[in-house]
């Protein structure tokens, strides 16, 4: 094992943040390198700030390291001044805990968590100093990998990655290991043959084992081996209480994005808003046990000294008997100094408002609602069942509460969306500060609008995204309709909306795209500061591609989608008939609490919903929809200090965050 350390060190004082390279971290580990243990260097495609509190990289990393035959360390992309540095002084991207080169790591593994990090995914890889492009490497470079959400369509990355982890990583981690390990036993002459091994592995796809033909403009892949299989299922991990990761959450020696405890309390989501990705592929639910949540709280706050724990998961308030949870939670840390708890995502109804009131006693910051449509016949297409009765309920008994300052998330371009639509959006927030205005003066709204991008795996799969000119002309009906009032407006570029729409639904072509923007210096792309739409147009053009057919066209029933060849489970006639669903402005109530809809997870992957009651949580319903839509509650998120606002780039995941007020 070669430190670069003494090489790196001269070069930190002339970097603006020194600290997101040194590790040192409580909690980190220094694993000595053999020959006979795989290495993992895993790595996030954005700053340290961003990338340290993925959850996803803290499991991993505890899991490789525990393992007798494997070893971990990670590594951030560089930011501009120090890859500068880097190229200056010949040196390659370095591990954090050893400060090892890149490319005396067995494994390289990517965690893909947004679309516009994919070019630097390529700038990482070429710093490590590894071809760039899968078909160029030989047996003594390391196999790039990556996981992530953005994997369940890995074909515009599928030219750079070796092969790709498709769901839960837990159990997959260390079958990928137990391959190359036996590998490297052989002698590692032959990458082809580790690379047909892996792609037999049950959620593992290795793009060079398929044949890609077109049928027209659409992609076709066909195996290359009768034992490589048409579809690769993903991965799910049957019982969180079987995986209580992280055990020992590394605490950062410079303030980073979630800069708290976060403790999974389950995974999973059938809420089924059409709109969310992740709400749909991390299906089924399976919560973790509550005196294990406990346990990870407690002995958690112990060893890192954290004096802020979030619960965290897509719907918290959906875990069974979450109101006993929370309440044991602040009474056991009640007399242990400041600790405050919060639950993203929590619904708000006459109990979560209570309770959230208790646990932020000790610091009362904002609360983010997410109505995420400005109407309830929107809210219907998307399946996001809140009247604005509801919201309004939730925002007198938060006000009442104490609070402040209120936050509503929204999307634009959705679906069916009309200009009454979008201004709904003011409407609901203006009498948001109305309620408000009733308790304080000082009462504040601020309306927070994202640019809707269909993703893979999504009834809206099928839609064609909103052009960048009608995004752009929405948000200025929403600053005419909110001048001169006391709700605010901020908006997310639609420009990197668009882009991000390229990226989220292209087939393999769009690989040489990537490939191009990225040698003409795009990386950060995700950063409004590094941002250029004209590379990717240019890009575009020189491949012989039209941005629209990927981004705003409509798709038909039937056609190839260049994720076909990749399962989340969900059958693909329940996602159509759901996509058709939402045109007829029907909504579907949580199938936790009904019959089944045969999405097709539960009944493929012989798993069931794993949660500790068979009775629906506080403010829950086992109704029709029409019953659940007119007593539903509000999702909420605590926010905490940190987050993004204190970054250089408003938000690290959406870029171009524009303010006025």
């Amino acid at each position: 094992m070669n430190t670069l350390w003494p090489r790196i060190e001269p070069l930190l004082d002339r970097v603006e943040k020194p600290a997101r390279y040194i590790g040192m971290e409580r909690g980190m580990r220094r694993p000595q390198h053999d020959a006979e243990r795989v290495s993992w260097l895993l790595m996030y495609p954005d700053t340290y700030e961003v990338g340290q509190p993925n959850q996803g990289l803290q499991i991993l990393y505890e899991i490789l390291n525990e393992r007798p035959d494997a070893l971990a360390e990670r590594t951030f992309a560089p930011w501009i001044d120090l890859e500068g540095e880097l190229r200056a002084h010949d040196l390659p991207l370095f591990s954090l805990e050893n400060h090892v080169a890149a490319s005396e790591f067995d494994v390289l593994a990517f965690n893909l968590a947004a679309e516009l990090t994919y070019t630097n995914v390529l700038n990482c890889i070429d710093l490590a100093g590894v071809p760039v492009r899968a078909a160029e490497r030989g047996p003594r470079d390391p196999l790039v990998m990556a996981g992530g959400h953005c994997t369940y369509n890995p074909e515009p990355m599928a030219d750079f990655v070796d092969a790709f982890a498709i769901g839960d990583g837990e159990e997959l981690a260390g079958e990928i290991t137990e391959v190359i390990g036996a590998w490297k036993a052989r002698g590692a002459r032959h990458r082809e043959a580790v690379l047909h091994e892996l792609a037999t592995v049950p959620g593992v796809y290795v793009p060079s084992m398929y044949e890609v033909s077109h049928e027209g403009p659409f992609q076709v892949l066909t195996p290359r081996f009768a034992d490589v299989p048409a579809m690769v299922d993903k991965r799910t991990v049957a019982d969180l209480g079987d995986w209580p990761y992280p055990k020992n959450q590394l605490v950062p020696l410079v303030e980073v994005v979630h800069d708290r405890l976060n403790v999974e309390i389950f995974r999973g989501c059938t809420r089924g808003c059409r709109f969310c990705q992740a709400g749909m592929i991390t299906r089924p639910v399976r919560e973790r046990p509550a005196d294990q949540v406990r346990t990870m709280v407690e002995e958690g706050l112990s060893r890192t000294g954290y004096d802020d724990v979030s619960l965290t998961s897509l719907s918290s308030a959906d875990f069974s008997g979450v109101d006993g949870l929370v309440a044991d939670l602040v009474n056991e840390q009640s007399g242990c100094g400041n600790v405050s708890l919060s639950l993203p995502s929590l619904r708000v109804d006459a109990f979560t408002v209570g309770i959230a009131s208790e646990i932020q006693k000790v610091r009362r910051t904002g609360l983010t609602f997410a109505p995420e449509a400005g109407t309830w016949r929107m809210r219907q297409v998307i399946n996001k069942l809140i009247t604005e009765e509801d919201l309004y309920a939730a925002a007198d008994a938060a006000f009442a509460a104490g609070w402040r300052r209120l936050k509503l998330y929204f999307l634009t371009g959705l679906p069916t969306e009309m200009d009454e639509d979008t201004l709904g959006i003011a409407e609901l927030a203006k009498n948001v500060v109305e309620i408000g205005r009733g308790y304080t003066k000082k009462a504040s709204c601020t309306a927070s609008l994202g640019g809707f991008v269909p993703k893979p795996h999504t009834p809206f799969q099928w839609f064609g995204q909103n052009s960048v000119e009608e995004m752009a002309r929405k948000i200025g009906l929403l600053r005419t309709a909110l001048r001169a009032t006391r709700a605010d407006l901020r908006w997310h570029d639609p420009e990197a909306s668009f882009v991000e729409g390229i990226a989220s639904r292209g087939d393999r072509r769009v690989g040489a795209v990537i490939e191009r923007v990225w040698r003409r210096g795009g990386v950060f792309q995700e950063w409004s500061e590094h941002f250029r739409l004209d590379l990717w147009l240019e890009a575009m053009a020189e491949a012989g591609l039209d941005p629209d057919w990927y981004v705003t066209r409509h798709r038909e029933e039937g056609e190839p989608l260049p994720w076909d060849h990749v399962s989340a489970g969900l059958h693909s006639d329940f996602l159509w008939l759901d996509w058709k669903a939402a045109l007829a402005e029907h909504g579907l109530p949580d199938c936790r609490w009904t019959p089944c809809y045969d999405c097709g997870v539960c009944t493929d992957y012989a798993l069931e919903h794993v949660v500790a009651s068979a009775t629906p949580p506080a403010g829950g319903s086992q109704g029709t929809g029409q019953d659940l839509a007119r007593g539903g509650a509000v999702p909420v998120v605590i926010s905490t200090p940190g987050a993004f606002g204190r970054l250089s780039a408003p938000d690290a995941r959406r870029t171009a965050e524009s303010s006025e007020g």
